[in-house]
């Protein structure tokens, strides 16, 4: 029983660990709101010491288009990545 305990063990834990689908999303979405907000933060504290005074409405639309940019350049990334990993088979 305990060789049985021990190979069920040995076997769940060299075999790879998924995320799921759902918890990809969470942590996709988690990342852009984060970075959203360092990015809207960074500017408030950054900008005017370049002597750029912004309203924090124009923080916030920068941000998005901040945001929207980082979204764009980490997908094209990852599809770059992947037809690399497929090309290597």
């Amino acid at each position: 029983m305990c060789v049985d305990s021990a190979s069920s063990v040995a076997a769940t834990s060299s075999a790879a660990v998924r995320q799921s689908h759902l918890m990809s999303l969470v942590e996709s979405l988690a990342n852009v709101l984060v970075g959203y907000g360092v990015a809207v933060i960074t500017q408030i504290l950054i900008f005017p010491i370049f002597g750029l005074h912004t309203t924090l409405a124009q923080n916030l639309q920068m941000g998005a288009i901040f945001t929207v940019v980082s979204i764009a350049r980490s997908f094209a990334l990852r599809r770059l990545f992947e037809a690399i990993r497929v090309r290597q088979r």
